[in-house]
């Protein structure tokens, strides 16, 4: 015979300690699975870089058939959307937009460059400062090759 102690018993819900496994197995599984997950984000970041990057290039090869000239520092990427004054034969725009870094910072472009390239378009990671590693290394024309 079922007694009230009996079905108040089975009623009650989890107990402290059957809540407390609980949140440990999924505090386990979240230090498992985050940090896979954020190599993957910083991965996609990368991959964007380098696409970015070459598609630049691609543009200021393009511009600098048409215009026998890279843009000048002063000019800058801001030539592969509006025609400066001094390119007659500008015959863009050779970009939709300037993309902005996975970071939603400008690429930086250098005329010329300083890493034996004529000109450079580069990022300086997240902190916007010189030099850095992981999502802060600076990513360039020079080394993106080094992104897989």
């Amino acid at each position: 015979m079922n007694t009230y102690s009996d079905t108040k018993r089975w009623q009650g819900g989890f107990t402290l300690i059957e809540m407390m496994v609980v949140v440990v197995v999924i505090g386990l599984l979240a230090a498992m699975i985050g940090p896979r997950l954020f190599n993957q984000v910083e991965k996609a970041q990368k991959i964007r870089i380098k696409q970015d990057i070459r598609a630049i290039e691609s543009a200021l090869k393009f511009y600098r058939l048409d215009n026998y000239r890279y843009p000048t520092q002063s000019e800058g990427l801001e030539a592969l959307i509006n025609p400066p004054s001094s390119a007659e034969r500008w015959n863009g725009p050779y970009l939709e937009d300037i993309p902005l870094d996975p970071y939603k910072n400008p690429y930086v472009f250098a005329n010329p460059g300083t890493h034996g390239k004529e000109v450079e378009v580069y990022t300086l990671g997240e902190n916007q400062v010189t030099g850095g590693e992981g999502i802060d290394k600076d990513w360039g024309s020079w080394n993106i090759q080094e992104i897989q």
